[in-house]
C-alpha cells in the first residue's frame, strides 16, 4: 500500500513530505514514527522501493546515528551520548575476547576459504544440533539436516518471511515487540505484521501486564481475515523483547495449538535462552516439548549475538523438521552466509561445554544480575514503575506519569530530550506499543556507564516532575483524566516470574517501592492544601 502512493505520486523526484503524512496517519505502516526525520526529498537515484526504504531507515536511525556522532568515553568524551537504547552485552569483553583468541580458534583450512555448504558447514550444523540438544533439553537428540547457519537472526526473519508468505499477506505478533523484526519483514521481504495489541491492565483474564492469550490470539486473526488479510504464521519472542517475560510451557503450548488449529506456522525466537539470569526464573524451550502440536509448521532461531555478548559476530540458526523450509531457506544462504574462518569460531566456542558452563554463564549471570538490581534500585528510589523480570538485557519501565496529556507525541518529546540529555532510550512507539510512556532501558553495561545514565535519567525526570506541576498550580481546575492511564491500578513492580497467587513473597523493597510511587504520583496533597481546608 505504501510502495503503491508513492508511485502514484509520480515516481521520482518531488517532495515526499505529503506521502510521509499520510502513511503517518495508517496505523499499520506507522511503524517507527517516533523519530520522522522532516523534510525527506525523493531521490531521482532511487524506485519506489528505494524511496521507502529510505524513508524507514532515516526515522529508525535517528537516535542510533547520534550516539554514533557523539559516543561517550570516559576519557575521549565524557560528556557524550551513553546508549541505553541498544540490546548489547556490554559486560563480557574481558571473557569473551580471551576466549575467541586462544589458540584453537585459529585454524585456517582450506575449505574455509572456499563456498560451504550454504547451509552452513556440516562441522558446524553437527555442533549446533549438539548444543541446541543440550541447553534446549531437547528430549532428543537433535539432527543437523535440520540446522540451517545464517548471518544473523534478522537475517533468519527476511528469509522466513519470504518462504513462507507471498508479498502483501501477513504474520502474527504481540506488541511491544523488538522492532528490527518490522525491518526484516516488512521491508525486505514485502511482508504485512499484524499486531495482537496488549496492554498494561490487570484484569481477570490478564494476570500480569502486557499478558499474551489464546483469545487475544482468535480475535486478531479474526479481524485480519474480516479486512481480507491472508494470515500464514505467528512469531512468538521467548524471552520476550522489551517486556522480559518468560512462557510457561503452557502457554507455549496452548500458542502452538492455536496456530495448529489455524495451519499457521510458528517462527519462536529464541535468542536470549542463555541470559535468564535469576534461578528463581525457568527457560523452556519449545525444543524441549515432548511432542510439538505441529512440527512440520515449528520453526526455532537462536544465535549467539546475545548470550555471548557478540553482537558484532553476525551468526544466527535456525532449527526446523520442514525439510521444504529448511531447503527454501537454505537457497538464501547465498545472500546471508557466514564466512568460513567465523563458522570454525563458532563451532570452538559451542564445542567448550565446560567452559561455557563454568566460567562464561556464571560470570555472565552473575554481572546481569547485578546490573539489574542497580537499575531497578534506582528506579524504585525515583518511584517509577517498571516491570521486574529475570531475562534478557532491559527493563520495561512506565514514564506515564511523566506525559501531561499521554500521547505518542508527548512521549516522543520526552525520548528527545532524554537524547537532549546525553542518554539513549528506545521508547515504546518503538515497540508498537499501544500504551504511549513506556520506554526500555538496557542495563547490561558497565557499572561507571550505568551511574553516570541514571545521574541523566534522574535530571531529566526531576526537571519534568517539576514542570507537571508548575502548570498543575497555573490551572488548578484542569482535569487531568485527559487520557493518562493511572498506572497505580496496576501492577506495577511484578516479582520475578510468579504467579499472583504468589504475590506475598514479594520482596519488601518492591512493596517500598510502590509506595514511594503512589505517593509521588498522587495529586492530592497539591489538591488538598491547607487553605482550602481553612
Amino acid at each position: 500500500q505504501a510502495l503503491s502512493e508513492i508511485e502514484g505520486m509520480g515516481g521520482r523526484g518531488s517532495n515526499l513530505q505529503e506521502m510521509r503524512v499520510r502513511l503517518l496517519a495508517k496505523r499499520r505502516v506507522d511503524m517507527h514514527s517516533f523519530c520522522n526525520p522532516s523534510g525527506f526529498q525523493r531521490s531521482p537515484y532511487l524506485s519506489a522501493r528505494g524511496n521507502f526504504a529510505n524513508i524507514f531507515q532515516g526515522s529508525t536511525e535517528e537516535g542510533y546515528k547520534a550516539y554514533h556522532a557523539d559516543k561517550y568515553d570516559e576519557d575521549k568524551n565524557p560528556n557524550g551520548i551513553i546508549n541505553f537504547g541498544t540490546s548489547e552485552n556490554k559486560l563480557c569483553f574481558d571473557l569473551m575476547s580471551k576466549r575467541l583468541t586462544q589458540a584453537d580458534m585459529n585454524l585456517m583450512d582450506p575449505s574455509l576459504l572456499q563456498y560451504p555448504d550454504w547451509k552452513g558447514h556440516l562441522f558446524l550444523r553437527e555442533e549446533v544440533a549438539r548444543f541446541l540438544t543440550y541447553y534446549c533439553k531437547a528430549p532428543a537428540p537433535l539432527k543437523a539436516e535440520n540446522v540451517i547457519v545464517l548471518n544473523g537472526c534478522g537475517s533468519l526473519f527476511s528469509a522466513l518471511a519470504t518462504v513462507l508468505c507471498d508479498p502483501g499477506e501477513a504474520v502474527l505478533i504481540a506488541t511491544p515487540f523488538y522492532g528490527g523484526i518490522t525491518q526484516s519483514v516488512f521491508l525486505y521481504g514485502n511482508v504485512k505484521l499484524v499486531y495482537v495489541y496488549l496492554d498494561s491492565k490487570i484484569t481477570g483474564t490478564n494476570t500480569r501486564p502486557f499478558q499474551l492469550t489464546v483469545e487475544k490470539l482468535e480475535k486478531t486473526l479474526q479481524d485480519a481475515r474480516a479486512e481480507g488479510v491472508t494470515v500464514r504464521a505467528l512469531i512468538l519472542l521467548n524471552p520476550q523483547n522489551p517486556l522480559g517475560d518468560i512462557y510457561s510451557l503452557s502457554e507455549l503450548r496452548d500458542y502452538l495449538e492455536f496456530a495448529k488449529r489455524h495451519e499457521l506456522h510458528v517462527i519462536v525466537d529464541e535468542i536470549y535462552m542463555l541470559s535468564v539470569f535469576d534461578e528463581s526464573a525457568t527457560f523452556h524451550s519449545v525444543l524441549s516439548m515432548d511432542r510439538l502440536p505441529d512440527p512440520q509448521r515449528t520453526h526455532v532461531m537462536w544465535g549467539i549475538t546475545k548470550d555471548f555478548a557478540v553482537s558484532g559476530i553476525r551468526f544466527g540458526t535456525l532449527y526446523t523438521e520442514n525439510q521444504d523450509v529448511a531447503n527454501a531457506v537454505a537457497s538464501l544462504c547465498y545472500f546471508h552466509g557466514v564466512c568460513g574462518p567465523v563458522q570454525h569460531k563458532v563451532a570452538q566456542l559451542l564445542r567448550d561445554r565446560d567452559w561455557i558452563n563454568q566460567v562464561y554463564l556464571r560470570a555472565n549471570h552473575a554481572r546481569l544480575k547485578a546490573a539489574h538490581t542497580y537499575v531497578t534500585d534506582e528506579l524504585k528510589t525515583l518511584g517509577v514503575p517498571f516491570l521486574n523480570r529475570n531475562a534478557g538485557f532491559f527493563v520495561w519501565i512506565d514514564f506515564r506519569k511523566y506525559l501531561k496529556t499521554g500521547t505518542f507525541e508527548e512521549e516522543l518529546l520526552l525520548w528527545k530530550r532524554f537524547l537532549d540529555n546525553k542518554v539513549l532510550l528506545s521508547c515504546g512507539k518503538a515497540f508498537e506499543c499501544s500504551e504511549p510512556g513506556w520506554f526500555r532501558i538496557i542495563f547490561a553495561d558497565k557499572t561507571h556507564r550505568l551511574q553516570l545514565g541514571m545521574q541523566r535519567i534522574r535530571k531529566v525526570l526531576e526537571e519534568r516532575e517539576q514542570e507537571i506541576l508548575a502548570e498543575e498550580k497555573e490551572q488548578p481546575c484542569q482535569s487531568d483524566q485527559d487520557g493518562k492511564a493511572d498506572s497505580t491500578d496496576e501492577v506495577i513492580f511484578v516479582s520475578r516470574h510468579q504467579d499472583p497467587t504468589c504475590a506475598s513473597s514479594s520482596s519488601l523493597g518492591d512493596l517500598i517501592g510502590l509506595l514511594q510511587q503512589q505517593m509521588r504520583s498522587s495529586d492530592w496533597l497539591q489538591k488538598n492544601t491547607a487553605e482550602q481546608f481553612a
